[in-house]
């Protein structure tokens, strides 16, 4: 079972999070046709292309929040598209580096919803920025942590118990929890101080229905208090105990910090 997390998903340089989100099918121009491939992994959510269908254009918007909070919550460095961060378009194009026209271009005029999209992606730089757990320099050692009883890193199914070796070979596995300890990163700032963070769980639901996730027990009980919610972008911050159940929306990430008691 990995002890460390692997390299982070990147936005591809070539495709949008809007063409991830809305297309199936790629469309190379002319000059590109030669170059481009169909081999990519998006999904239309139900229709190709454009729609007014106002609960695709939910479901994409969701898709769009947890692609960002996957990208912005792995360890190394997240290489972000420019435009990803309010959604921008390239028609579907996956290599449109050679298209000097509107199909490459960035437009400035952002939609209410392009801008929903940019304080969310605001609200994850800046929780990555503020906590070293998210960007360490040396990989975890899936060893529990003197004094803490728990492991740095470990993953959980949705019954609250640890993933088993089999389990990270089952191929239909969409449900599965991520807790970071934070209290000992083996590392040390500027100063040669040790660096301390907080305790983060994350809960992924690909799943197309809500899931219920009993949270991790620990050697003392704890609370944890949502940050992040890519269901509800506007929830407010609710805390839950751990062993407690909690229902996981479906095609969901949520990330709780650990508030003690």
């Amino acid at each position: 079972m990995p002890a460390s997390t692997s390299s982070p998903p990147t936005t591809a340089s070539r495709c949008t999070i809007w063409s991830a989100t809305t297309t199936s099918t790629t469309r190379p121009t002319a000059r590109t046709t030669a170059t481009a491939h169909n081999h990519n992994l998006s999904w239309n959510c139900g229709v190709e292309g454009p729609t007014d269908d106002p609960d695709i254009k939910a479901l994409r918007a969701r898709q769009k929040r947890n692609l960002l909070a996957t990208l912005l919550l792995s360890q190394g460095v997240p290489m972000l598209l420019a435009g990803d961060e309010i959604g921008r378009t390239q028609g579907g194009n996956n290599n449109a580096y050679c298209q000097d026209n509107a199909l490459s271009w960035h437009h400035w005029e952002w939609s209410g919803h392009q801008r929903d999209l940019l304080a969310f992606t605001k609200k994850l730089i800046r929780l990555r920025h503020e906590h070293p757990i998210f960007r360490r320099r040396k990989y975890f050692s899936g060893r529990k942590i003197h004094g803490a009883g728990v492991k740095d890193i470990s993953w959980f199914r949705p019954d609250g118990e640890e993933m088993t070796e089999t389990e990270w070979n089952t191929f239909f596995v969409k449900v599965l929890g991520l807790r970071l300890i934070g209290e000992e990163l083996d590392e040390t700032d500027r100063h040669g101080d040790p660096i301390r963070d907080d305790a983060f769980l994350i809960l992924m639901n690909a799943h197309h229905e809500p899931i219920e996730f009993t949270l991790p027990k620990e050697p003392a009980p704890q609370l944890w208090e949502i940050c992040i919610d890519t269901a509800a972008p506007d929830r407010e911050p609710e805390r839950f105990k751990s062993g407690e159940s909690f229902s996981l929306p479906g095609r969901a990430l949520v990330l709780f910090k650990r508030a003690g008691l």
